[in-house]
């Protein structure tokens, strides 16, 4: 019994710490003058590290240099939305956590920009460290034993009094049968013993570690022998929806401009698919210049960046941002070629009040402001919009009225919509709020998160095992309701 469960748990044990070497968190530290690259865990307190794009942040830091850097500190604050951080100092020390815009924390994740930090915590005294030491010292005082060691209990207390009733009974029919005290409790003692199931803790043992080497051979890393009865036993399963049950790869499905409709093929980052209208034209053509236009200014209001890795295409930033960089790339259109031809001016970041962000570029033609945000907000800044062969004209209210029908019905196909829009500048706007006004309305971009196509099939099997799914997301209701059906 004891070799069986050593043995087991051993070797989950050494799969475990071989998973941890090979996936060993990494941090860019300035030291001695010269950028170095070290594990995360030889951080110490007063490294000053470097952060991108992309970065996992290793520590908790000081930030005291930042451009346009933005952090999702999901993990931590629960706020899905990226924050905006920076290097100035706070007037008040009494900040609550999700409000220091001058620290990143442990755990979470720059989505865009750079910025530099002093680490002034490390492990257990960070702030992902201390919720860590509470959820450890919570677990330790509530250990829940499973559903496999209640019954256990169970079935011993019952055993344990069967057997005393039937030990009082042999040992009172000897005693009135006359036969000798002594002799009749060696008797009683020798039934109780008898009727202790010696093999018993050996046969759970060896069924559980059965069990734990079937769902080895499936691919799942059983840490304790209980767990794995623990596991069977379950009939409710919550679960969370993106990178879960979806991707977490947001894919442009669906262009509309000038009340025409596009499809857009292909799934995830691979830039693979192209871009045709809805209906099918027997004949098709080139991109209208409209729609290549509003390409064009998706990608130069951006802030994410499309690049290959091993043979896997990856998002470094935003995912949001990144699909509009793929749906692009189908087309054609290249981000390092469109900047290379329209360098970055300024920048006017996305803000949760504005729903919009703004980025200025120089052009051939002057300055051009390039803006993307919620379709709402983005067409009460229009006066003029651009038909699908590139013309320019002024927003009428009948237009106005399409593109809003047209939002609302792609949102209620569980698509998140943006709307883009663009304005030349004759002269460099002093303010951010003269820079997002009078703009040229281009389309409307819907994207979705793709189900994983597993997904499904796993839904299935376990509510044909009896088990309840309950998925637990913080989209909007028609969303959440639209991937749910599709789900099954």
């Amino acid at each position: 019994n004891g070799v069986l469960g050593f043995v087991q748990e051993f070797r989950a044990e050494r799969s475990l710490a071989a998973l941890r070497k090979m996936s060993v968190a990494t941090a860019r530290v300035i030291r001695s003058g010269a950028l170095q690259s070290i594990p995360a865990r030889e951080l110490v307190t007063g490294d000053v590290v470097a952060l991108e794009a992309g970065d996992r942040i290793p520590a908790d830091a000081r930030l005291f240099y930042t451009t346009n850097f933005q952090a999702q500190e999901a993990s931590l604050t629960g706020e899905s939305t990226p924050v905006q951080k920076q290097a100035e100092r706070l007037e008040t020390t009494e900040v609550p956590l999700a409000d220091q815009h001058n620290m990143v924390f442990m755990g979470t994740v720059a989505v865009s920009g750079k910025a530099r930090g002093l680490v002034v915590a490390t492990g257990l005294k960070t702030e992902l460290g201390r919720i860590a030491s509470m959820i450890q010292k919570a677990a330790e005082a509530e250990r829940d034993e499973t559903p496999l060691q209640r019954r256990l209990e169970q079935f011993g207390y019952t055993l344990l009094w069967l057997a005393l009733g039937v030990v009082t009974v042999v040992f009172a029919l000897g005693y009135f049968r006359g036969e000798p005290l002594v002799e009749m409790f060696l008797t009683s003692v020798s039934l109780a013993v008898a009727a202790v199931p010696e093999g018993l803790p050996a046969v759970v043992t060896i069924t559980l570690a059965m069990g734990v080497t079937r769902m080895a051979k499936r691919h799942a890393l059983i840490r304790k022998l209980p767990a794995v009865e623990t596991l069977g036993s379950a009939t409710v399963i919550c679960t969370d929806k993106t990178g879960t049950l979806t991707k977490n790869e947001m894919t442009v499905t669906r262009v509309m401009m000038d009340n025409s409709h596009f499809e857009v093929t292909g799934e995830g980052y691979e830039p693979s698919g192209e871009i045709r209208p809805i209906p099918l034209s027997p004949h098709p053509s080139a991109l209208p210049a409209g729609l290549h236009q509003l390409l064009t200014a998706a990608v130069l209001c951006n802030g994410a960046t499309l690049q290959q890795e091993n043979g896997t295409w990856q998002i470094i930033g935003d995912p949001t941002e990144g699909a509009l960089l793929v749906a692009a790339a189908k087309a054609g259109l290249t981000k390092a070629e469109l900047e290379r031809r329209a360098p970055l001016d300024r920048e006017v970041p996305f803000d949760a009040e504005r729903k919009m962000m703004t980025i200025v570029r120089r052009t051939e033609q002057g300055h051009v402001a390039y803006c993307k945000g919620a379709p709402d907000v983005l067409l009460n800044r229009c006066a003029a919009r651009v038909t699908l062969d590139g013309r320019t004209e002024v927003l009428d209210e009948a237009h106005r009225q399409l593109i809003s029908e047209a939002s609302a019905s792609l949102a209620q196909q569980a698509l998140r919509v943006l709307g883009v829009a663009y304005r030349p500048l004759d002269q460099l706007a002093s303010s951010d709020e003269e820079v997002e006004r009078e703009l040229i309305f281009l389309g409307l971009l819907a994207m979705k998160d793709p189900l994983r196509a597993e997904a499904a099939e796993a839904v299935r099997l376990c509510r044909d095992a009896g088990i309840r799914i309950s998925m637990i997301t913080g989209d909007h209701k028609e969303t959440a309701i639209a991937i749910a059906r599709e789900l099954g």
